[in-house]
C-alpha cells in the first residue's frame, strides 16, 4: 500500500517537473520564432492619462468621466463635462430648442 502511494507521489512530482521544463522550452521557442514582438510585459500607463481624479457626470448620457480627460463646454456660465463630442452636441442642441 505504501509502495503505491510512493509511486503516485513520484509520478505527480515527475509530471510537474516535465511540465515546467516543457513550458520554459516552448516560451523560449516562441520568443526565438517571433523576435519582432516584445514579450508580454506590463506597460506603464500613458503619461497624459491620469490614474485618479475627480469624476464628473455627463448630463447627456449619464456616464461618469474623469474631469481631466472630459470634453468641457461652458453653457450659461456653468461648465459641463462630456464623454464625447456627440454627447456634447446632443446636449447643446437640446438647450437651443
Amino acid at each position: 500500500m505504501f509502495r503505491l502511494i510512493f509511486y503516485l507521489l513520484v509520478t505527480i512530482f515527475l509530471i510537474t517537473i516535465v511540465r515546467g521544463v516543457l513550458g520554459a522550452v516552448l516560451r523560449g521557442l516562441s520568443q526565438i520564432l517571433s523576435p519582432g514582438q516584445p514579450a508580454q510585459a506590463k506597460q506603464p500607463p500613458a503619461a497624459g492619462v491620469p490614474l485618479s481624479g475627480e469624476l464628473k457626470k455627463d448630463p447627456s448620457c449619464g456616464t461618469y468621466i474623469s474631469a481631466a480627460t472630459s470634453i468641457k463646454q461652458s453653457v450659461g456660465g456653468e461648465t459641463y463635462h462630456f464623454c464625447s463630442p456627440e454627447c456634447r452636441d446632443k446636449y447643446v442642441a437640446t438647450l437651443a430648442r
